[in-house]
């Protein structure tokens, strides 16, 4: 009888240490508890420590309140300007009521995975190929409103970040692009040199009036290239040419005589051919014909 009451204590203590162990739990400081009761909730979620609850009729579900990094899987979709494109991006969230996110949704991560994705799709299609590559702030913070929307208030879950990684193009539109940043590249350096030859020749100009007024100045700067062009251990001595000097010379030349008053001077070659003609005077048997004879030209008398 002894032995028989014996083992029946010591099976109650086995049961009554494995129930205490069943009912005590363990709270990491990262990670909020729910009970349930008997499938029935309790709204008292448990924070982190060492928390008992009765076994069998109480069962607690841990979920984690740290900030998930989630990567969206690449995306491909159409741009507003018609430009085939493929983004991927990041997701930053964290639980803020583990109630709503156990409760209210069956798996909260698959379920955010894909709010991501067709939200990516969404503001793929509402954008142009510009914003994408160059406005991605704009993107991110639209991108986070998107996804934030249906997850915050039904799901207890806060979409803390979103961040797209790449934006994957076409080999076709990256030649484009290249073409057009080379093309852009080269109208800013003629720009630039335009400016600049601009620019030297106002200098130019400027270094130029003020040397009119110095002759002494123009030769200076005469020795200096000659200093310069000899500093290059070259036999060859350039020496420059003022072109002050060639004026000088064109202003001393003699002017030619008009052509107009050379012609006026020479005879006419008609009135000197008629000068040297003789007079011929009309037959007898002619009346009434005459010849005119020019008033300089000499008489001749008739032959008898």
């Amino acid at each position: 009888m002894e032995s028989v009451l014996l083992t029946l204590v010591v099976v109650l203590g086995f049961a009554l240490i494995v129930a205490v162990a069943r009912g005590v739990r363990i709270v990491q400081q990262y990670e909020t508890g729910i009970v349930f009761r008997l499938g029935r909730i309790q709204q008292e979620v448990r924070g982190p420590g060492l928390h008992l609850i009765v076994p069998i009729v109480d069962r607690m579900q841990k979920v984690n309140m740290q900030i998930v990094t989630m990567g969206v899987p690449a995306q491909e979709g159409i741009t507003r300007d018609n430009v085939s494109v493929r983004v991927d991006a990041v997701v930053y969230f964290r639980v803020i009521d583990p109630i709503k996110a156990v409760v209210n949704v069956q798996n909260y991560l698959f379920a955010v995975s894909q709010v991501a994705q067709t939200s990516l799709r969404s503001v793929i299609g509402q954008s142009e190929l510009d914003q994408l590559l160059s406005d991605r702030d704009a993107l991110n913070a639209q991108l986070k409103a998107v996804i934030d929307e249906p997850t915050e208030g039904p799901w207890g879950i806060r979409i803390e970040r979103v961040e797209i990684k790449d934006v994957a193009l076409p080999e076709g539109m990256k030649r484009s692009m290249s073409r057009q940043a080379e093309a852009e590249r080269e109208r800013r350096a003629r720009i630039i040199t335009a400016d600049g030859e601009f620019q030297a020749s106002k200098r130019l100009a400027a270094a130029a009036r003020e040397m009119s007024s110095d002759p002494a100045a123009l030769q200076l700067r005469m020795l200096q290239t000659v200093v310069e062009v000899a500093a290059e251990k070259n036999s060859t001595l350039v020496m420059p040419l003022p072109v002050e000097l060639l004026r000088f010379f064109d202003k001393m030349a003699p002017a030619e005589a008009p052509a107009a008053t050379q012609k006026a001077e020479e005879p006419e070659p008609v009135e000197e051919a008629l000068g040297e003609l003789p007079a011929i005077d009309a037959p007898a048997d002619l009346p009434g014909t005459a010849f005119d004879v020019p008033a300089h030209a000499p008489r001749t008398e008739p032959r008898s």
